[in-house]
């Protein structure tokens, strides 16, 4: 017979010591199970950054990006939609070097203290890279325009992707620990491939080293120093002005001088200068996506790079 004085919460346990043990387990793992799978709500700016998160973060995070796919991110306008999306963030990530000049506000208004530059939830992915001052321009930093001093289209370099998907999964891991595994390893077979990827891309444009080029926009500095080829001119002479007649004629008086065979163009910008200049001088007008998403074969990162690779290698290749 049981002592009457003894609680009968023990003597529950004493006549089904399993059952309770069991349901404090069960307890456990769901517990374990929730916290592993919890995801980061993580808001990024572009959609290059978004799919470099998204391929490092092994499932650990959700990424919104602000910009939408084939948008033009200097014309960009942030909606009351894309502050609810901060307010919410456990992780902003931005391209940074005065890219996303209207961020700061944004941020600003979210009013969450861990989202503010230098707190944990913050990330400027420019932090490290060697930015490039493509001919010394300095640009005032303007609504519709969004080039700083320093040019920010560092992600045009695979391998200064490398060092920003180090530092995204780097934060992603401090953020969700439970994950850390996970994310590590996605990282790890991300940078990987792009290595890999990276050897081929200058495989493909090693025949054209050296090459002259002209862009439409001051875009591509980054992309043609990993590839080693030389931007003679930049249609634009001030950033987001169209150029006049005589600055036409004087780039079409270049690029007969030095040769050019390609001309480089985004697709949301307008077209008819470059045209002009390819029926002048007989260059091609290559269109390149500047982003993930801007053409319909750019969906990733490392698609991006697919595709300029080969459209620019198809437009130098010598005519048959």
């Amino acid at each position: 017979m049981h002592d009457a004085e003894e609680p009968l919460d023990r003597l529950a346990l004493k006549r089904r010591p399993g059952s309770a043990w069991a349901a404090a387990l069960v307890l456990a793992l769901s517990l374990a199970v929730l916290q592993a799978s919890a995801q980061v709500n993580v808001v990024v700016t572009t959609p290059d950054l978004k799919s470099i998160t998204e391929a490092v973060s092994g499932g650990a995070a959700r990424v919104q990006s602000l910009i939408p796919p084939g948008a033009d991110p200097e014309a960009f306008e942030p909606r009351p939609a894309h502050l609810v999306a901060l307010r919410e963030a456990g992780l902003v990530v931005r391209i940074g070097a005065g890219y996303e000049h209207w961020l700061d506000r944004l941020i600003q208004q979210a009013a969450k203290p861990h989202l503010r530059p230098g707190a944990e939830g913050y990330l400027d992915a420019s932090a490290g890279i060697a930015l490039l001052e493509h001919r010394g321009r300095s640009v005032t930093i303007t609504p519709g325009h969004a080039h700083g001093s320093a040019n920010p289209h560092y992600w045009l370099d695979p391998v200064n992707g490398l060092a920003v998907a180090q530092r995204i999964a780097e934060t992603l891991a401090r953020l969700a620990p439970a994950q850390r595994a996970g994310i590590e390893a996605a990282h790890a077979r991300f940078a990987a491939e792009l290595q890999r990827r990276t050897a081929e891309w200058q495989k493909t444009l090693e025949p054209y080293k050296g090459a002259p080029l002209v862009t439409y926009h001051n875009t591509w500095p980054y992309f043609a120093r990993r590839f080693r080829l030389n931007i003679v001119e930049v249609i634009e002479q001030k950033d987001g002005v169209p150029p006049s007649v005589a600055r036409l004629a004087g780039v079409a008086k270049t690029m007969r001088e030095r040769e050019v065979r390609a001309v480089l163009h985004e697709p949301f910008q307008p077209i008819d200068a470059s045209r002009a200049l390819g029926e002048r001088t007989g260059a091609r007008v290559v269109v390149l996506a500047p982003s993930v998403g801007s053409l319909p074969e750019t969906s990733d990162y490392l698609k991006l790079f697919d595709s300029n690779v080969r459209q620019l290698a198809k437009a130098l290749a010598p005519a048959q």
